[in-house]
């Protein structure tokens, strides 16, 4: 009996788990449920969350499944929530209503690349099962929670590219003045108030012994490193970079025996690197660029024999290159430029057989370049430039096939240019400046059909200039200038009609006449043919060169009339110290008129008896034109009937997309088959026409793509069926200040964009005139800067996935007939460039570019607003800033280092009024704070369109 009363007991409470567990699983999951939905009211309206609900069914196991059937949870057998993953979905809101401590068994939490804003909640500290967590790039701000230190499980820790204590607190912007009535003094101050508000990495962090990975770079951390980091014994990956630390590195991180991947960049560290760093046997990955590190660099940074990835550049590190370095096979990248190195090239270096990329410039390196590199098969960057090295150019660099950029400049290098270089197929940039070389510039150069810069200046280069040279298609800059060439200028040079940056042949023995053919380069921005000895006269046809900001001819033998155009009215001493040139309206030369009595008389005689020739010449030619013109005609109309008949419709085959029903033949018609007539400017990437339809609302701007070979066009032609799909997304953006893009269209040789047509032409043009520059008043340029932030703003915050320029200038900011500012292009340049992924150089304009782009050559939207910052400056100042950005950047304060009315476009009125005055002065630190080198430094646009919309915020100091 007692047998049976335990198995009846045992059956009892056996029946009583089975009843009561369920119950326990359901209590669990009910209350996970609930603070699911919870923060899911709390968000804004997303389609994603649409499986998010209870479902209608009286099944009482139902709720056992309820989170797990959602979008992006899953559950363990119990029904309880293990996972949280909503990663790359563009999920808006915070996580405030997102209580942590409900969720027991949660595992893993992905929620990375997304928009979610605010702070991180301290009840994630409760999660205590926790082992991954995934927050990065989104705009969290504050400061981590002391409660992460509770995750003892974790193993992944990221919060990496988000604006943690980086951006403002909101309560430092509050409506009107402070209780005092003194105000916010200047945005510098404001920035230096939020880092009060917390920044330091914990030193709890270092409680979390299973961390293999701990990612906090990008965002704006500041202080010390914690040496409570050398305690994670477990650590394989830390990515520290771009924030503001600042101190030595702990001594104790050479301790985690497991540490493969360690990334320091762009902070302010200083001090000596600790030597025991390369005896880390697992080290893979060292980035120690641009902080303030002094010494030597680890003498055994590849011990190991495992690294692969070596960045040390813009310190001030002194002494030999690490002698672990020669025999380290396995490095695919090394960038060490702009340091205090010594040592011989040839010696220190051995042979990498995996090297990619490898910029040792700016030394103190002697000794040659050593023919090992050629054993470099894979090599696509090396740059030595600014070294002391001496020796001849190897023959063996010419086998790198691989090569998109070399730069050997400012050395000390001699003999001849070997004669070989065109078998360097891909190369986009040859930098031999500033040597001693000599002999002529090699014919093969012509056979570079890739070459973009080519830099010759300052050697001792003899002969002429080869015909060839006008091969290189793609070429945006050239300088030859310092050397002994002779000869003439080869016509062909005006077959390079990508040059933008710079045509400099100066300081030569160049003879004959000046190129009529120069004119065609119709986007080249500064050319230098000074101190030569050039005759004749000046060809008309360079008034074609509409895009010339900087010209100079000095030191000629030139005479006649110079060219009216602005560009040659605007630069008197560009003509000075020629024989007898004239023109009107330019200081320093006579006016063109000033003939004698006898040249006059003779001049005239000339005159008519050439206009009698060239009336019997033109009536013959009319009559034979209009025989011809009445053929054509003919059988054109004849063509078109067949055709229309055949079709019964105008071709719209060609058309991938576009929005507004018009088709090829009517654009074609539009611009007469893009007659230059209907040319309204050009650019690196083609030129822009202007096309009134008939019958359409909108007059159309008709961006032609430049011609290049069939392959590329095909080649284009095909990257934009790829990407069809997303430019009917972007033909749906409506913005007021971005300009409409209607489609795309390709038909034989012809591949171009439609846009809106935007009355007033570039901000560039505008403000380099002195007449239309005075039309914008201070008003209309506050406006354009704000125009231009609420696009930049819209794109990156109110696009799925966010949108970056990458090219804002004042070049590609247009404006309409109340100057209200476009921008054009937005994100065509992502999916317009070709695949360039051997490149190393980036898209965008010279001197709008973020400095961070020569170092990790990823573009983020933090580029934009660096682009933004110039732009901004230009505008206020009636100029692009130049050196001023730099002056502005070492400024402690600009408020007070720098009075801004001395910076202000001097060709208008000083401010009429203080509140117009303060807004320029908020424009100008706003300016500043996006001109930071440190990207995470740089305000978003969204802050950046805010603080430029708020009204009555003095800014000046009172002083």
């Amino acid at each position: 009996m007692a047998n049976r009363g335990q198995v009846q007991s045992f059956a009892v409470v056996a029946w009583l788990v089975l009843v009561l567990s369920p119950c326990k699983a359901n209590s669990a999951s009910n209350q996970e449920v609930e603070t699911l939905l919870k923060w899911k009211e709390s968000l804004p309206n997303q389609s994603i969350f649409d499986t998010w609900i209870y479902p209608k069914t009286n099944n009482t196991n139902s709720s056992l499944q309820v989170p797990c059937t959602w979008y992006g949870i899953t559950c363990n057998n119990q029904g309880s929530v293990t996972g949280i993953n909503l990663a790359y979905i563009g999920l808006k809101g915070t996580l405030q209503n997102l209580d942590f401590s409900s969720f027991p068994n949660l595992l893993r939490l992905d929620l990375k690349w997304n928009r979610l804003t605010g702070t991180i909640p301290t009840t994630i500290g409760k999660v205590s099962n926790l082992q991954f967590l995934d927050l990065s790039t989104n705009s969290l701000n504050g400061s981590l929670p002391l409660s992460l230190a509770n995750l003892t499980q974790v193993y992944e820790l990221d919060v990496s590219r988000n604006q943690i204590t980086g951006v403002l607190d909101p309560r430092l912007f509050p409506d009107g003045t402070s209780s005092s009535g003194a105000g916010l003094r200047s945005l510098k101050n404001l920035l230096c108030q939020s880092t009060l508000l917390g920044g330091r990495i914990p030193n709890e962090i270092g409680n979390l012994k299973s961390l293999a990975l701990l990612a906090l770079d990008n965002n704006s951390f500041y202080g010390p490193i914690p040496p409570s980091l050398g305690n994670l014994s477990e650590l394989s990956v830390l990515r520290l970079n771009e924030n503001q630390l600042s101190g030595n590195i702990p001594p104790n991180l050479a301790s985690l025996s497991k540490l493969s991947d360690l990334r320091l960049f762009i902070n302010k560290l200083s001090g000596l690197v600790p030597s025991e760093l390369g005896n880390v046997s697992a080290l893979t990955v060292l980035h120690l660029a641009e902080n303030n590190f002094t010494g030597h660099l680890p003498p055994q940074v590849c011990k190991g024999g495992k690294l692969v990835n070596f960045s040390a550049a813009f310190n001030n590190f002194t002494g030999p290159i690490p002698v672990s370095l020669r025999n380290c096979r396995t490095l695919y990248r090394v960038r060490l430029e702009h340091n205090q190195l010594s040592g011989e090239l040839d010696r220190e270096f051995g042979i990498y057989p995996n090297l990619t990329y490898i910029d040792l410039s700016f030394n103190k390196l002697g000794g040659e370049i050593s023919s090992n590199w050629g054993e470099s098969k894979n090599l696509t960057l090396l740059n030595v430039a600014g070294n002391l090295l001496t020796g001849k150019i190897p023959d063996e660099i010419l086998s790198l096939e691989k090569l998109v950029e070399l730069d050997l400049s400012s050395n000390q290098l001699y003999g001849e240019v070997p004669i070989h270089f065109g078998n360097l197929s891909k190369l986009s940039f040859l930098g031999l400046k500033e040597n001693r070389l000599i002999g002529k510039i090699p014919a093969s150069v012509g056979r570079l059909s890739e070459l973009e810069f080519l830099e010759l200046s300052f050697n001792k280069l003899v002969g002429q200039i080869p015909d060839q040279i006008g091969d290189c298609s793609k070429m945006r800059f050239l300088s030859l200038s310092n050397n002994h060439l002779n000869g003439t200028i080869p016509n062909r040079i005006g077959n390079l009609v990508a040059l933008q940056d710079l045509l400099d042949l100066s300081h030569n023995s160049l003879g004959g006449e000046i190129p009529t053919q120069l004119g065609k380069l119709t986007i080249l921005e500064k050319l230098n043919l000074s101190h030569n000895n050039l005759t004749g006269s000046i060809p008309d046809s360079l008034r074609d060169m509409v895009s010339l900001t900087d010209i100079n001819l000095s030191y000629n033998s030139l005479e006649g009339p110079v060219p009216d155009s602005k560009i040659f009215r605007s630069a008197p001493e560009a003509f000075s110290n020629n024989k007898d040139l004239c023109g009107v309206q330019i200081e320093g030369l006579r006016p063109c008129n000033t003939l004698t009595r006898t040249d006059n008389r003779s001049s005239d005689k000339k005159h008519k008896h050439d206009v009698i020739i060239a009336v019997a010449c033109s009536a013959s030619a009319l009559l034979l034109s209009f025989a011809v013109v009445g053929i054509l005609v003919f059988g054109w109309k004849k063509k078109k009937s067949r055709r229309l008949r055949t079709d019964g419709r105008r071709n719209q085959v060609s058309m991938w997309y576009f929005n507004g029903g018009i088709t090829y033949e009517d654009i074609i018609e539009a611009t007469n088959n893009f007659d230059d007539i209907y040319c309204v400017g050009s650019g690196g990437s083609g030129k822009v026409y202007k096309a009134d339809v008939p019958g359409f609302d909108v007059v159309l701007a008709v961006k032609q793509l430049s011609n290049g070979e069939a392959s590329d066009q095909l080649e284009i032609k095909e990257r934009l069926k790829q990407y069809a799909s997303e430019v009917a997304a972007l033909s749906e953006i409506k913005h007021r200040n971005i300009v409409k893009l209607f489609g795309f269209c390709s038909e034989g040789a012809n591949t171009f964009l439609v846009y809106e047509f935007i009355e007033r032409g570039s901000l560039a043009d505008i403000l380099m005139n002195d007449n239309t520059a005075k039309d914008l008043d201070w008003i209309k340029r506050v406006q354009i800067v704000n125009g231009v932030a609420h696009a930049l703003c819209y794109m990156h915050n109110d696009i799925v996935p966010p949108l970056i320029h990458r090219d804002i200038s004042s070049k590609n900011i247009l404006l309409d007939a109340e100057f209200e500012a476009h921008v054009p292009d937005f994100g065509v340049a992502r999916f317009l460039n070709l695949d360039s992924s051997t490149r190393t150089a980036v898209a965008g304009t010279y001197g709008y570019l973020a400095p961070e782009l020569a170092y990790t050559m990823v573009v983020t939207e933090k580029c934009d607003v660096y682009s933004f910052g110039v732009l901004a400056l230009e505008v206020v100042m009636g100029k692009h800033p130049g050196e001023e950005i730099t002056r502005l950047q070492n400024s402690a304060d600009v408020g007070r280092n720098t009075r801004y009315e001395d910076l202000l476009d001097h060709r208008l009125s000083p401010p009429a009024t203080r509140d117009i005055a303060d807004k320029l002065a908020l424009i100008m630190e706003l300016a500043n704070s996006c001109l930071s080198a440190n990207p995470q430094s740089r305000p978003t646009m969204s802050t950046v369109a805010r603080l430029i919309e708020r009204k009555g915020i003095p800014l000046m100091h009172d002083d």
